[in-house]
């Protein structure tokens, strides 16, 4: 309060202690309002925490409802000619391959002109290059007569994306050449044709007929399809990239083979355990993180219980979502031969509600009985299986109108309430704390006047009664 340190100098009353006591006992009307305040921002926090820890253990469960995972496979390859990428879905098996031909992409070359800029054209306004392919397609380009320079036809044909690049390759101190190479591989994908009209002098330059040797543009390198064999069936293709020739696989070639190299198909169960294994910690984390939130700790008598205790300690909501959990943990099998979650391993500790894996018994179930460890996860993918139920009841407590959502808008709701209720209770202190002020202001002024009217009326008889002894 603005000045409250002058109050009492003219009473010499002590009121500026007296005002800090009234406002220091008004005030205490706050503070149980305010501790409601601190429990519901830390429940709010608490909930927070808790859609957290549910997201993650979403996270690690959707990989589980992917039916591949547990089919998994490698491949790997003989020779570094070629790689290939099972993608995890191929059926495991040994392949014998020999590359006799990688596919190549074609490249046309232009006569050597010593200047970039030098128009290479007519002096007729406007002419079109056309560039046929062996596909059929066709690509039509118009050029302006100051378009026809080595440098304004590599920059108008890379515009154009005409299924070829353009380049310049310095073949001399003082010489160029224009290089157009296809943009992929495979004979299908070369140039069949390049045809300039409205020019004939541009034609000359960079015209081209596969099927005629004519002047203009030189096929340096032709284009090739890569040839292999694969289990001795010959195939052709226009890419180096081969996604087709064995189901799930996809080869890519480097180079020619020396004879015939092997290309193996294994089953790799480390994806799955990995998954499984995330799954069980990200659960156990979830534990964790509802056990944090629930503990109970015993105090001393006089000591705040609610400092101490978990911010939903007894909260229905999350009494709710652990019901759900275990249920689902229990009663979730989809699989015709496990029937139980501890035939793969995984077993729950009575004490404190986690999960723990035995990691050679996954193992052994995964490399045995891969479909049995995915049904009991996967179920029919609808409404059986571990993995599948959770998901459904993650995703429902996760929802915009779920459980989870409905506590955090009611505290949200509570805790407006409460602000509301703390700056009206405080707004209203503050107002009885001025008017005490103003009171005490003017009793103070008062009490003022009057210390002076005594000591004047005082001195008046003193300044008497001297007078009439003389």
């Amino acid at each position: 309060m603005v000045g409250i340190s002058t109050l009492g100098i003219g009473s010499g009353l002590k009121l500026d202690e007296i005002l800090d006591k009234l406002t220091s006992a008004e005030k205490q009307v706050l503070t149980p309002i305010s501790k409601q305040q601190s429990a519901a921002t830390a429940k709010l926090s608490a909930y927070g925490s808790l859609k957290t820890a549910i997201q993650s253990f979403q996270t690690a469960n959707s990989k589980l409802q992917e039916s591949g995972l547990y089919t998994q496979t490698s491949a790997t390859s003989s020779t570094t000619a070629f790689s290939a990428d099972s993608g995890g879905s191929a059926i495991p098996g040994k392949y014998t391959i020999s590359v006799t031909q990688l596919a190549q992409s074609q490249t046309l070359t232009s006569a050597a002109k010593s200047d970039l800029k030098l128009p290479l054209g007519s002096d007729a306004d406007s002419r079109t290059l056309k560039i046929r392919m062996e596909d059929g397609k066709e690509h039509s380009i118009t050029l302006s007569k100051d378009q026809t320079s080595l440098s304004a036809l590599r920059d108008s044909i890379n515009k154009a994306n005409a299924g070829i690049s353009a380049s310049l390759i310095r073949v001399s101190d003082k010489e160029y050449r224009l290089s157009l190479t296809a943009t992929e591989t495979g004979t299908g994908h070369a140039v069949k044709g390049i045809e300039v009209t409205g020019d004939d002098t541009l034609q000359d330059f960079i015209g081209y007929d596969a099927a005629v040797t004519t002047k203009g543009l030189t096929q340096n390198v032709a284009a090739q399809n890569a040839l292999l064999s694969i289990n001795n069936v010959s195939i052709e293709s226009s890419s180096n990239v081969i996604t087709d020739a064995v189901e799930g696989v996809t080869l890519k070639l480097n180079d020619q083979t020396s004879g015939t190299q092997t290309l193996s198909i294994t089953s790799d169960n480390s994806k799955a355990k990995t998954a499984i294994t995330d799954w069980v910690n990200a659960y156990n984390s979830l534990q964790d993180t509802m056990s944090n939130l629930t503990k109970y700790t015993p105090v001393d008598a006089g000591q705040d219980q609610d400092t101490k205790n978990g911010a939903l300690l007894g909260d229905g909501t999350l009494r709710i979502i652990q019901t759900q959990l275990k249920g689902i943990l229990a009663n979730g099998s989809g699989s015709a031969t496990f029937k139980t979650l501890t035939q793969a391993g995984i077993t729950t500790d009575p004490q404190n509600g986690k999960l723990r894996l035995d990691a050679d018994k996954l193992s052994n179930a995964i490399s045995a009985t891969p479909d049995a460890v995915r049904d009991i996860f996967t179920g029919d993918g609808k409404t059986t299986g571990v993995a599948t139920g959770l998901g459904t009841g993650l995703a429902a407590m996760l929802n915009s109108k779920g459980v989870l959502q409905g506590a955090t808008d009611s505290i949200s709701k509570k805790l407006n309430a409460l602000t509301d209720q703390y700056n009206n209770a405080s707004k209203k202190i503050d107002n009885t704390i001025a008017r005490y002020k103003s009171q005490f202001t003017h009793l103070d002024t008062m009490l003022n006047a009057l210390n002076n009217t005594s000591t004047y009326l005082t001195t008046q008889f003193e300044n008497m009664q001297n007078s009439n002894n003389k």
